[in-house]
């Protein structure tokens, strides 16, 4: 077992045993307490209909790099194991270089995209509440009967 063999003979023996060098899929890094909060809103709403959710406008920040550096990642896994935990790269939100945005949406339609700039704290939230929320859900949901859902936090009726 001293033996150094070459990495043409190992890529070769990992195709014959039906691995392939792919890139992993990145997916979001989630915590426990955000997951936790994820399972409790689905089981919560999993007996609303269609017709629920089209009364339901979502909303959300996120940064969007304009600069990008291409560290990619490979890694060896067979054709089923695409989603298997150790076949994925988690990612998680990047610092500068990129902008910041805060939109909304709604089964009917896409609400507005407002740049912040900078991570939002209490009083910029507030002043998108104010200046964009609250015309969205009195255009869309006029007899308020629409709910406004950010960042996974219970149902609020508009």
């Amino acid at each position: 077992m001293q033996q150094s063999i070459c990495e043409a003979t190992t890529h070769t023996t990992l195709r014959r045993m039906g691995y392939n060098s792919r890139r992993p899929h990145r997916v979001p890094l989630i915590s426990t307490t955000n997951r936790k909060k994820r399972l409790q809103f689905a089981r919560a709403h999993q007996n609303w209909t269609v017709e629920d959710w089209k009364n339901v406008a979502w909303s959300d920040e996120s940064r969007f790099l304009l600069r990008h550096s291409d560290g990619r990642v490979r890694i060896w896994r067979k054709q089923n194991e695409n989603m298997d935990p150790s076949c994925l790269v988690t990612t998680v939100q990047a610092g500068g270089g990129g902008v910041m945005v805060w939109g909304m949406f709604s089964w009917h339609t896409l609400g507005p995209l407002v740049p912040t700039g900078h991570r939002l704290n209490a009083m910029a939230y507030l002043s998108i509440v104010s200046d964009h929320v609250h015309p969205f859900m009195t255009t869309m949901y006029p007899s308020s009967d629409g709910y406004f859902l950010q960042d996974n936090a219970p149902c609020h009726k508009a």
